[in-house]
């Protein structure tokens, strides 16, 4: 069923993770998820931008930090902003993120590539530049909610379960692109294989099984889950199959190689156009990011869910 631009799926189960790829996606176990609704595509530019011009929102890059959420920070970083991709000019190892992204003033979902940007001609592209918050002050107005992680993958899955992609076990099948990544060595050389250099516009691909676009690449997704690091245990008695599994809580979910800070994280799926066979291998439905609720990027857009009666 399509309803306002999205599907009902009737859920069921499937194998949730991977024992194939990173650890955190598992252990690889049997879920079973309830019937739920999601968006089609990621929320674009345009979607956003009816959200503001009714509600008057104020995205957080569009707001100066509160120093007194981030102890020590230097006061010169206190102006509004968010993290932009900067490719390198040159070849540089992909260990160190901060050779690329670079905290950029004046830069929101209005001008995601620099201050100087628009979104002028990019209104069917994904919006970015978008925390948790506001991902989550977007689907409030809309009447639905952050899918689950468990909802999120199952829809990704596209009914292809076990799978390593959406589409199957081989990343572009006959040299096809079939999503927005990272073709060449990440971050200085983009081949462009796929035709686009950043974002692109949903349904610039095919869609999944279940007629979802996006799914995969372009941009990462928030989800409503804490992030744990592992998956629990799966159970070896039928009748002990997880129903609609959540993750962590959010203490839990704080980054413990930073005690200091002050903000969970939540779980990221499927990927971005930033992820590359040489980094970030995670264009697939099982892979998963922790993100702090505060942080926006350009890399970064949200999809919809609802209940279904």
């Amino acid at each position: 069923m399509n309803d306002a631009g999205m599907i009902e799926l009737s859920g069921g189960r499937f194998r949730m993770g991977s024992a194939h790829h990173y650890p955190e996606e598992g252990p690889e176990r049997e879920v079973h998820v309830d019937a739920f609704a999601i968006d089609v595509t990621p929320v674009t530019n345009r979607a956003f931008a009816a959200f503001v011009d009714a509600t008057g929102y104020v995205t957080q890059a569009e707001i100066a930090p509160d120093p007194a959420l981030y102890p020590g920070i230097d006061p010169a970083m206190l102006r509004a902003g968010s993290s932009l991709f900067v490719k390198p000019g040159h070849p540089v190892p992909p260990t160190n993120p901060l050779t690329w992204w670079h905290f950029s003033f004046g830069t929101d979902w209005r001008h995601p590539w620099g201050p100087q940007s628009s979104i002028a001609g990019l209104e069917d592209h994904p919006v970015v530049h978008v925390s948790h918050a506001d991902a989550q002050g977007y689907a409030d107005w809309a009447g639905k909610r952050l899918p689950t992680e468990a909802e999120w993958e199952f829809a990704a899955r596209g009914g292809l379960d076990g799978k390593a992609y959406a589409w199957g076990d081989d990343l572009a099948p006959g040299g096809r692109m079939l999503a927005n990544y990272w073709q060449g060595r990440f971050p200085h050389h983009n081949s462009l294989d796929d035709g686009y250099e950043r974002t692109s516009p949903v349904r610039s691909y095919p869609p999944n099984g279940h007629g979802l676009y996006d799914m995969i690449g372009n941009v990462w997704e928030w989800t409503s889950d804490w992030y744990q690091d592992r998956h629990p245990m799966p159970s070896d008695k039928p009748c002990c199959i997880p129903r609609n599994p959540r993750g962590g809580t959010e203490e839990a979910s704080k980054d413990p190689g930073d005690p200091g800070f002050m903000f969970g994280r939540k779980v990221l799926k499927g990927g971005s156009h930033l992820c590359a066979d040489n980094y970030c291998q995670r264009y697939r439905p099982a892979a998963r990011y922790p993100q702090t609720i505060d942080t926006s990027t350009s890399h970064i857009g949200f999809r919809c869910a609802r209940d279904v009666e």
